[in-house]
C-alpha cells in the first residue's frame, strides 16, 4: 500500500494506491478542505481513521517549495516537515515534493482519456516535458530524461515577474503594482488572479457591475462566478477578463516550454483549465503559446495537452514515493 497526498491551498487530497509493476491503481480517495485543519498531520489523522491501512511507502505533493524535507504552503501557511509526518504514519521516511513535481510525475501515468490534445506537435522521445497548472495558485514544473528515467524539475516559476506584451497588459501591470508592489504571473494566471484581472477591467468600465454578478461573487467563489459570466457571455468585463487570463496563461506556458526546451510536450494541468476548456479551445491560448518571435517554428513543433484527470498529482506523489523506496 502506498499513501499519497496532494496538498493544496484549497483542498487536501489523500489516497491509497497499490502497484502492479509500473502500473499504479488508486484504491481509495478522499478530499478535505485544507482550511478546516491546522496541519497536515491533523487531516492525515482523519483520513487514516476513516480509511485505515498500513503504508509501505508514502509521498506528498506540496503547494510550496520543498527544501531539506520541509515546506511552507504558499497560499495556506501550513508548515510541513517530513519527519513528524513519517513518524505519524509509521515509516522511517516519507517523500515531499513540490505539487507540480508530483503533477509532472503523474503525467507519466495518464491514459488517453485523461488528456485532450490542444495543439498538434511531434513529441521527441526523451525530450523534456513542461507542466503548468493554474488553480489556487500558478504552478510550474517539468520532467527531464536522465538516461534511464524521467526526473522532475523543482520550480516556483509561477512567481517570476510578469512581462506585459501590449498597452493593456502594461496598464494591468501598473494597476497590480499599485495593489501588490510586485507582480508575478501568479497574480494573473490563477483563480484569485482572474479576480484581479476582472477588477482591473471593471475599474476602466463606465458601466457598474451587474448586481447579480456582484452577489454571485460575494456569496460564492468569485473567480468561478466571473468565469461563468464570461463563458455565458453575460458580462462584457468578465469576457475581457477571461480572454486576457487565457492569453497570459498561454504566453506563460510558452515561456516555460522555451526555458526547459520542452520537445517532449507540454501539459496544462490544474483545476481551472477543464472548467474553461471551451475558452481555451477558441485559439488564443495556443496563439499566445506559439508567438515567440524567432522561435515560433520550435513552438509549433511542441504538442500541448490539457490534463482532464484531477487526481494526476496523487499518482505523481505515489510515483515519487516509490522512487525513494
Amino acid at each position: 500500500m502506498i499513501l499519497a497526498g496532494d496538498i493544496g491551498g484549497t483542498k487536501t487530497n489523500l489516497a491509497w494506491f497499490t502497484r502492479d509493476g509500473e502500473r499504479l491503481t488508486l484504491v481509495k480517495h478522499a478530499s478535505y478542505p485544507s482550511r478546516d485543519f491546522a496541519t497536515l498531520e491533523d487531516v492525515l489523522g482523519v483520513f487514516l481513521r476513516e480509511h485505515p491501512a498500513k503504508p509501505e511507502a508514502a509521498g506528498f505533493g506540496i503547494a510550496g517549495p520543498v527544501v531539506n524535507g520541509r515546506s511552507r504552503l504558499t497560499n495556506l501557511g501550513w508548515e510541513v516537515d517530513s519527519r513528524p509526518v513519517a513518524a505519524m504514519v509509521g515509516l522511517p521516511a516519507v517523500s515531499l515534493i513540490n505539487d507540480l513535481g508530483a503533477t509532472a510525475y503523474g503525467v507519466l501515468h495518464l491514459d488517453a482519456k485523461d488528456r485532450l490534445l490542444l495543439k498538434q506537435g511531434a513529441a521527441q522521445p526523451g525530450g523534456a516535458i513542461a507542466v503548468i497548472a493554474a488553480g489556487t495558485g500558478l504552478g510550474e514544473g517539468g520532467l527531464v530524461w536522465d538516461g534511464k528515467r524521467y526526473v522532475a524539475i523543482p520550480s516556483e516559476g509561477g512567481h517570476t515577474d510578469f512581462g506585459p506584451r501590449d498597452e493593456v497588459e502594461m496598464d494591468l501591470l501598473r494597476n497590480l503594482t499599485a495593489k501588490f508592489g510586485r507582480v508575478s504571473y501568479e497574480r494573473i494566471a490563477c483563480g484569485p488572479g482572474l479576480v484581479n484581472v476582472y477588477e482591473f477591467f471593471r475599474s476602466r468600465s463606465r458601466d457598474p457591475e451587474p448586481a447579480w454578478l456582484a452577489k454571485e461573487r460575494a456569496d460564492g467563489d468569485p473567480s468561478a462566478a466571473i468565469a461563468k459570466a464570461a463563458l455565458e457571455n453575460a458580462d462584457p468585463e468578465a469576457v475581457r477578463a477571461l480572454d486576457l487570463f487565457v492569453s497570459v496563461y498561454g504566453a506563460e506556458a510558452g515561456n516555460l516550454a522555451l526555458k526547459i526546451l520542452a520537445t517532449g510536450g507540454v501539459y496544462v494541468g490544474g483545476g481551472i483549465a477543464p472548467k474553461i476548456l471551451k475558452k481555451i479551445q477558441e485559439g488564443e491560448f495556443v496563439r499566445s503559446f506559439v508567438m515567440k518571435g524567432r522561435y515560433e517554428g520550435l513552438m509549433r513543433s511542441m504538442p500541448v495537452h490539457v490534463v482532464l484527470n484531477d487526481r494526476i498529482a496523487l499518482y505523481g506523489a505515489a510515483h515519487h514515493a516509490l522512487m525513494q523506496w
